[in-house]
């Protein structure tokens, strides 16, 4: 019986998906998440007087590097030439809370999810990390794909 699981061969072990006869083509995947927070911590981030200096400005170059490092950090990731990372994070005041979205890109055979994915959790740790000095109860929430475009399976999109 063959897996749907694509990581796992025919005798069920894991192994690197073999990309070599996919097109190359335009791949795009944008991630979402959100980390929750004291309204206190928030007032830090915002007036730029956390302890730590400018904690989205440092939190942005995290998430950059961490499309980068994504080949890294999961084991059957296949590394990535990637030609553009955006970053952007926006603040919610009354939940206080800060959404963090990455989009990626590539020109390859194999999409950039998880690259995206994966900026978007560790610019929230990098939130964290800035600012658990202050509040250890900061919460991260809700890191998912939006949306993905690219390759055979063509457009996929989040439903809300």
């Amino acid at each position: 019986m063959h897996s749907p699981l694509t990581h796992f061969d025919p005798a069920g072990q894991a192994h690197m998906v073999d990309v070599t006869e996919k097109a190359e083509t335009h791949r795009i995947a944008r991630a979402r998440g959100s980390i929750a927070m004291q309204a206190a911590t928030l007032a830090l981030i915002q007036s730029g007087s956390a302890k730590k200096g400018d904690v989205l400005g440092i939190a942005r170059i995290a998430a950059i590097q961490a499309t980068k490092r994504t080949g890294d950090l999961i084991p059957l990731c296949h590394p990535l030439a990637l030609t553009h990372v955006g970053v952007e994070f926006s603040i919610d005041a009354p939940h206080c809370r800060i959404a963090c979205e990455v989009t990626a890109e590539t020109v390859g055979r194999t999409g950039v999810e998880m690259e995206a994915l994966t900026a978007v959790s560790v610019g929230l740790l990098t939130i964290y990390d800035m600012c658990k000095a202050v509040d250890r109860g900061m919460r991260i929430e809700e890191i998912r794909l939006l949306e993905k475009a690219g390759g055979k399976s063509g457009h996929w999109q989040a439903d809300n």
